[in-house]
């Protein structure tokens, strides 16, 4: 065990190569601050966080202002009582947005160096429950793409070996989306998962009545219908639909995950490592979700989620949305539909320093 003897702090902002538009916004671009936690050995663990456009600076100061100066000093080893010393130190803004973004940046990098220190990847040091996890495609269902250019995008993942590709919906009339994914089902066939994602935009009375629209599709699950807060429009939905819902990717807390399992408010659960405040938590969430025999299926950053997925045994899906290319290596492997973690010690993410140097907002801040 070492002590922390000092904390890199780098900020990129990465523009996405398509556009991506869902019921209530734009993907404008991933502002990613990216952390390097190095000890008394000389070793060092990297991490990130992320936000689709705003909030990334914010996240930025309370790293370099507040988080990274309290972990100088302290054992990197112990991973749980750093997140622990953090989240009681940051008590009076958590749970909250900002505040679970800079932990997550923070957490990732120690579980980075922890995984490194050990000599194994993190999906064998978080569990290792399974070696590779089914992917699907998001890139090609965003809410403005046309239909005809939608269905090609979909058959082309297929001929990848794609198993499954989520449609976003949200059109003013219901009837839209469901023609849209109807034309998707005709195209690709049976023994193909077709997901659909409302990105929060209904109300319950909405959100029930387009839910029995969608119930002759046969559709893998309905995603973030309702505002993520409305834990009993959850329910009411859950209730009245034969449709999974799907709910986590704007859930900042264990214990709101808590809440939706234990009164049945939802069936699938898309916890984001970025967004619940790292890997501890994550871990958590992914147990947690386990005992009430309900399905991990994350949101966004697979980089990270491939390892994460593989080390539970209750994740099901990963989700395919490539944003990290432009500052890495190499990214994540894909065979026959299947997310494959990567073996080498750490979190998998094979970091090129000279292109996040090209790409960065700022010189890097470096915390002693």
């Amino acid at each position: 065990m070492a002590k922390i003897r000092s904390i890199e702090i780098r900020f990129v902002d990465l523009q996405p190569t398509v556009k991506r538009t869902d019921a209530i916004q734009s993907f404008v671009s991933q502002e990613t601050p990216i952390v390097t936690i190095i000890d008394e050995d000389g070793a060092s663990g990297t991490g990130y966080t992320y936000t689709i456009g705003t909030g990334g600076t914010a996240v930025m100061r309370l790293l370099v202002d507040n988080l990274a100066p309290v972990l100088i000093g302290t054992d990197a080893a112990m991973v749980e009582a750093r997140w622990r010393q953090l989240k009681m130190f940051t008590h009076a803004t958590t749970p909250g947005a900002i505040t679970a973004l800079a932990l997550a940046a923070i957490d990732t990098a120690l579980w980075d160096l922890r995984c490194r220190k050990a000599g194994l990847p993190l999906h064998v040091m978080a569990g290792g429950a399974q070696e590779r996890v089914p992917v699907y495609t998001t890139e090609g269902g965003w809410l403005h793409i046309a239909t005809e250019a939608m269905i090609e995008d979909t058959l082309a993942a297929k001929a990848r070996g794609f198993r499954g590709a989520k449609v976003k919906i949200g059109k003013p009339d219901p009837k839209e989306d469901v023609a849209r994914l109807e034309a998707v089902r005709a195209a690709v066939g049976d023994g193909f998962e077709i997901f659909t994602d409302a990105n929060q935009a209904f109300r319950v009375d909405e959100a029930i009545r387009r839910a029995r629209l969608l119930e002759p599709l046969d559709i893998g699950w309905l995603e973030e219908p309702l505002v993520s807060d409305d834990i009993e429009g959850h329910v009411r939905l859950s209730n009245a639909t034969t449709l999974p819902v799907a709910v986590g990717e704007s859930i900042y807390s264990a214990a709101t995950f808590r809440e939706y399992l234990a009164r049945g408010a939802c069936s699938i659960v898309q916890v984001d490592v970025a967004r619940i405040g790292g890997i501890t938590p994550w871990l958590k969430v992914a147990h947690l979700a386990e005992t009430f025999n309900i399905a991990v299926c994350p949101h966004f950053l697979m980089e990270l989620h491939v390892s994460l997925c593989a080390a539970v045994p209750n994740a099901r899906w990963v989700e395919y949305i490539p944003q990290l290319d432009p500052i890495t290596r190499e990214g994540m492997r894909i065979e026959a539909g299947a997310a494959i973690p990567s073996p080498a010690p750490g979190l998998g993410i094979d970091w090129d320093w000279d292109a996040i140097a090209r790409v960065a907002v700022a010189d890097p801040v470096t915390i002693q």
